[in-house]
């Protein structure tokens, strides 16, 4: 074995191609054709979208395991250990399943060099197939079209928003971006669309490829209902369904594409109303909307684009927590920092503004406050060295009653929340 621990071998693999990310499929798709023994013989769930995507996997993986499926699940990127990435039943690989799984892939590629993520990511697909799953949930990492998880031929591929991010990598417009996200589709296999009014570059290349594409509001809606919500596609009701246990009325819609791909595949993974009830209550998943209660409420959220920390203030205003709110904010250099900061500019009083630490993407001190001197006039600003000081401090000045909000990046996440909340 080339490595005997995980840190070794990731730093490895981060050193390994000569750049960080390369969108291109004939890499990693050579490599698994010389790893795999043969195709998967469960049915195969892919989850693309700009924000919503860990939601929705963490929705199917819930409501699966609760109708008593093996589920192997992966996802990205991780928020305290790589291991997060990778679950078979909810549960973390260990270390050393994954430096088995490095170890195989690493022999398969020979002398092809791989970025990070596509490493990881056949090394998921090798764990994946060593253990008898009953369906797999792979969550794109970046677009889709040549995103390293669309190698698999998906079952059903599910769309859940499109919005502006990864813009220097996916395009300029909702348009470009659609066009990207739909190459996880897949002819005569179901798309599942959550978005309310996907761009006409999706639909159109779904007829194009003859994928039975399947779109919230047209085929398939949800209504809420007081204190709980329904769900319908043609003829099919779900009634009396639970409030999904994560944050944010958003999941309402993320929840609607789970079920559709529930419905789906029932012929071949039949899940009852009750499983369906339990894995909505029952469904957990770190930096969404993470409240930790107190005298003084913290929330950790990893909302990371505009369109993300626009949710993330509907959250907060539906929440009506009263209060102050103190944000920690810090986020990569990037990102349109005034496009996360501008839609809670109303809500928070004071923010506690930080580089991250040992990240090199991250963005700088200048370029945060000044994206709030323009946006952002009538709240505080404080400056620290680093995120956790930044954090430590929102929480020594909140009064009982106050809401230190901590978002920006699943980096920012990582620096502060307690691993295990």
């Amino acid at each position: 074995m080339r490595f005997q621990t995980l840190s070794d071998w990731l730093h490895w693999q981060e050193q390994l191609h000569p750049k960080s990310m390369e969108l291109e499929l004939e890499r990693v798709r050579a490599v698994w054709q010389r790893l795999q023994d043969n195709a998967f013989a469960c049915p195969v769930i892919i989850v693309g979208g700009t924000n919503g995507k860990g939601s929705c996997v963490a929705m199917l993986e819930s409501i699966y395991r609760e109708a008593g499926y093996r589920v192997g699940s992966y996802t990205s990127p991780h928020i305290w250990r790589y291991n997060e990435r990778i679950r078979i039943d909810g549960e973390p690989v260990t270390d050393a399943d994954l430096c088995e799984a490095f170890e195989q892939v690493d022999r398969a590629r020979e002398q092809t060099s791989l970025t990070y993520f596509e490493f990881g990511t056949l090394a998921a697909l090798a764990i994946f197939q060593q253990h008898a799953l009953d369906v797999i949930i792979l969550e794109v990492g970046l677009g889709g079209r040549l995103d390293a998880v669309n190698i698999i031929d998906a079952d059903v591929a599910i769309i859940t928003s499109i919005d502006l991010d990864h813009t220097q990598w996916l395009g300029n417009d909702r348009a470009a971006i659609a066009r990207e996200k739909a190459g996880i589709l897949r002819a005569n296999h179901i798309g599942i669309v959550a978005d309310p009014v996907p761009p006409a570059t999706l639909v159109d290349y779904a007829t194009s490829i003859q994928s039975r594409l399947l779109c919230l509001g047209r085929d398939f809606d949800f209504h809420a209902d007081g204190p709980g919500w329904s769900w319908h596609a043609g003829e099919q009701h779900r009634v009396g369904l639970p409030i999904p246990a994560l944050s944010g009325v958003h999941q309402l819609r993320n929840a609607a594409a789970a079920i559709m791909a529930i419905d789906s595949l029932q012929t071949r993974l039949p899940v009852s109303q009750a499983h369906l009830r339990s894995g909505l209550l029952s469904v957990r998943l770190s930096g969404r909307f993470q409240l930790m209660s107190g005298s003084i409420r913290q929330v950790f959220d990893v909302a990371h684009n505009p369109a993300a920390a626009s949710q993330l203030a509907a959250t907060l205003r539906q929440a009506q927590f009263g209060g102050a709110v103190h944000a920690v904010f810090s986020a990569l250099a990037d990102k349109d920092i005034a496009g996360l900061v501008v839609p809670l500019c109303e809500l928070v009083r004071h923010w506690h503004i930080a580089p991250l630490q040992d990240v090199g993407r991250g963005a700088d001190l200048a370029s945060m406050t000044g994206a709030l001197s323009k946006s952002c006039v009538a709240a505080s600003v404080s400056t620290y060295t680093d995120v956790q000081q930044a954090y430590t401090q929102a929480v020594d000045e909140a009064c009982p009653g106050d809401t230190v909000l901590v978002y920006g990046s699943f980096y920012t996440v990582a620096q502060t929340c307690p691993h295990g909340l």
